[in-house]
């Protein structure tokens, strides 16, 4: 017999050792077994329940690197994943990857070989540099690497042709300027960006610009020229022209832009150099200037007077609406914060769509998908006070969700996986929309939250849905604002002060607009046009109280320290 025949197969004995290692992720990691046996394209992984079972060693279980299916991963608030390894690039299908919220610290090279990413999300961790290579991602759309430390983004992005939407904001940034045909979105807000190219003019796509809190001390007129830009922001920069500083400080877009078209125009009368007019040339620009001045700051004091908001003391009156939380919602969902708007114009034409889509996008954006925050609106003449904010047995809690009917939490959890599992069939992709997208924020847990007014209805149930009892509609006049948070009291007020900034300028819009009545998406049902003393922007603002279960105030909103000109668009009266 041959003496070799006795020999061990090292390969055999290493290939089963791979797959005890798989079978032992398989194990550990069930998320990961049933994307690989169902062939889905979505991974979701986040949270402390994740983050207890990444290996301090070797991060992530390599098993993950094998659904080469997937089009989008998720790995978010997990402080024990530090670096990514080089394996990311088996995934070769990968449309979106969301890491956001870890402790990264290095993005391998290897991830500018995802040929088809469109989505990149490295937001909230702690990377001081990226990889050139990912100058490579040719179909990438939009890029978040904000709250970082990044000081420098790679040479040569704008070979990222596609790029519509970059977040840099809260770096050490110090800003660049290329040439992006595609780009809308830019924001760079809460960086170290010392000087604007004047070449920005250059970016024919750009709506939003956010330069806010920088060291800017000059805005260049080019900006003007920007032919499709309706939002900018910069708010927190020491401006060298005092008056502009006074007018961003308001952050009215389009008086800041006639400011800088009329100092361009001005700069190009500047140039001549003929002495025998220059004299008569000068007057005619003091001149100029001066009625420029007088306009502009008409338009002014139009703009802050369409956008003011008025917030009133809470009255002592003992029926004023207030909010019991209970010891119950401490370990599910502890912060709250709520208040009474009332002078929203919902009834004209879309103005009711564009106030639901303003709040998906702050959903989407300032909340985290709703994991930072939640927000919820009511109509108020269909609330019952006092609230009670509680925590309850899945089982025990029950909800008239939005277009449906009365069920427990536990049955309507249950339908909407069942849904989600269909719209994946159906549609043959991973990826699910509507309440579908929020499920996993509440695998696991024994109590959900909720808020329950005086006769024992749920009226929402945050994270997942509002009740159909207290929907709004465009004949809602008087709103009632609500915004949780497992995060901290701060978080909400922020998205609560976002929230009404937003309305105020949505307000101001549609008075400005008076559009006719349209279709507001419920039954095609025509509203009224707005009557001609409707034609206000003016919102007004009621304080709410929030109690403990032992009467002791935990907090009111808004307080004079809420809705600050440095948050909001908005002038606040009191």
């Amino acid at each position: 017999m041959s003496s070799c025949s006795t020999q061990p197969n090292f390969t055999a004995v290493f290939q089963q050792e791979m797959l005890k290692a798989s079978m032992g992720d398989l194990e550990k990691w069930p998320e990961i077994e049933k994307v690989a046996t169902e062939k889905r394209r979505e991974l979701v992984l986040q949270g402390a329940d994740v983050d207890k079972r990444i290996s301090p060693e070797g991060g992530l279980p390599s098993s993950i690197y094998s659904l080469s299916l997937l089009n989008y991963l998720e790995v978010s608030q997990c402080p024990s994943l530090t670096e990514i390894p080089e394996d990311i690039q088996r995934l070769i299908n990968l449309q979106s990857l969301i890491v956001c919220r870890n402790k990264l610290t290095i993005i391998p090279s290897a991830i500018g070989r995802l040929k088809s990413l469109k989505v990149l999300d490295l937001s909230v961790n702690n990377l001081t540099v990226l990889p050139d290579s990912i100058v490579q991602l040719g179909e990438l759309t939009t890029l978040n690497v904000s709250c970082n430390k990044l000081e420098v983004l790679p040479d040569d992005l704008s070979q990222c042709s596609k790029l519509s939407t970059i977040n840099i904001s809260k770096n050490n940034n110090t800003f660049y300027c290329e040439r992006f045909e595609l780009l809308s979105t830019l924001i760079a807000s809460d960086n170290c960006i010392q000087e604007l190219n004047g070449d920005i003019y250059k970016l024919p796509a750009l709506k939003v610009l956010d330069l806010s809190n920088n060291k800017l001390s000059d805005i260049p007129s080019g900006l003007s020229n920007c032919p499709k830009l309706k939002e900018i922001n910069f708010k927190g920069n020491k401006l060298k022209d005092k008056r502009l500083e006074k007018m961003v400080s308001g952050c009215q877009t389009k008086s800041i832009l006639d400011y800088l078209r009329g100092k361009g125009r001005q700069g190009e009368d500047g140039g001549d150099h003929d002495g025998g007019r220059k004299a008569d040339k000068k007057k005619r620009l003091q001149q100029r200037r001066k009625n420029e001045k007088t306009a502009d700051e008409a338009d002014e004091v139009e703009e802050l007077n369409k956008m003011v908001v008025r917030v009133l003391h809470v009255s002592e009156d003992a029926t004023e609406l207030t909010v019991k939380v209970t010891a119950e919602v401490k370990e599910v969902r502890p912060y709250l914060v709520c208040c009474v708007v009332r002078g929203m114009n919902l009834k004209s034409g879309n103005a009711l769509k564009r106030f639901l889509m303003a709040q998906t996008k702050l959903h989407d954006d300032m909340c985290g998908k709703r994991t930072t925050a939640t927000i919820a609106t009511h109509d108020l003449q269909l609330l019952k006070g006092p609230l009670t904010y509680d925590a309850k047995p899945p089982t025990q809690l029950k909800i008239v969700p939005l277009g449906r009917k009365e069920m427990t939490a536990v049955e309507l959890m249950r339908h909407l996986h069942l849904e989600a599992d269909e719209l994946r069939r159906q549609k043959k992709r991973q990826n699910v929309t509507g309440l579908h997208k929020y499920l996993q924020l509440l695998q696991e847990k024994p109590l959900y939250p909720c808020l329950v007014d005086a006769e024992g209805h749920v009226i929402s149930f945050p994270p997942v849905t509002n009740s159909e009892k207290t929907k709004i509609k465009k004949t809602t006049k008087e709103l009632f604002l609500e915004v949780t948070s497992a995060t901290s009291l701060q978080t909400c007020k922020d998205v609560m002060d976002a929230l009404i900034g937003k309305m105020s300028e949505l307000n101001k819009f549609t008075a400005e607009h008076q559009e006719e009545g349209g279709s507001d998406g419920e039954g095609g049902v025509q509203a009224e046009p707005a009557a001609v003393g409707e034609a206000t922007s003016e919102l007004t603002v009621l304080q709410v109280r929030t109690f403990d279960q032992d009467g002791n105030l935990k907090v009111v909103y808004p307080s004079k320290t809420d809705l600050c000109s440095e948050k909001s668009n908005v002038t606040v009266v009191w």
